[in-house]
């Protein structure tokens, strides 16, 4: 599979629960399903598989919040399992770089030089990375030792 899919739920679990809960995989398919349709969602889990560490949950559609939360709350009431050697339930995430090119050195009409943490002000405050979570700290090159233009 290529990437992470926000078609897949992620329930990190240990390895016991994970395999009572599978035995009877298709039951749960079918009740995930039918808490959905009680939601009136057209979300439909199409299959359910474990690994190691986690079950993965597979449906037809993206899957939101409130979806997130019928399952979450499904798995809580599985009596073949205990609630609470579940660690969580989420969406895969995945990691990214980004690199911005010809940003001035020097803060216009300053002689202050840019630095990570205006960087990460700026960043913060447009809404196209509103749901971005910096995992390192910004690291400010200059492109050219004679111009006054970086790349972050």
């Amino acid at each position: 599979m290529k990437g992470s899919s926000r078609r897949l739920v992620l329930v990190l679990m240990n390895l016991t629960n994970s395999n009572k809960f599978m035995v009877l995989f298709y039951k749960h398919v079918a009740n995930i399903n039918r808490a959905f349709k009680n939601i009136k969602s057209n979300t439909m889990a199409d299959f359910i598989q474990a690994n190691h560490r986690e079950l993965i949950i597979t449906t037809n559609k993206l899957v939101f919040t409130l979806e997130l939360n019928i399952i979450k709350k499904y798995l809580k009431n599985v009596d073949v399992i205990d609630s609470n050697d579940i660690i969580a339930s989420r969406l895969p995430q995945s990691k990214s770089y980004l690199k911005i090119l010809k940003i001035p050195y020097l803060i216009k009409n300053t002689n202050v030089s840019i630095s990570s943490d205006i960087t990460k002000r700026v960043l913060q405050s447009t809404y196209i990375f509103n749901n971005v979570v910096l995992t390192s700290k910004l690291r400010i090159i200059k492109a050219f030792h004679k111009l006054d233009i970086v790349v972050i």
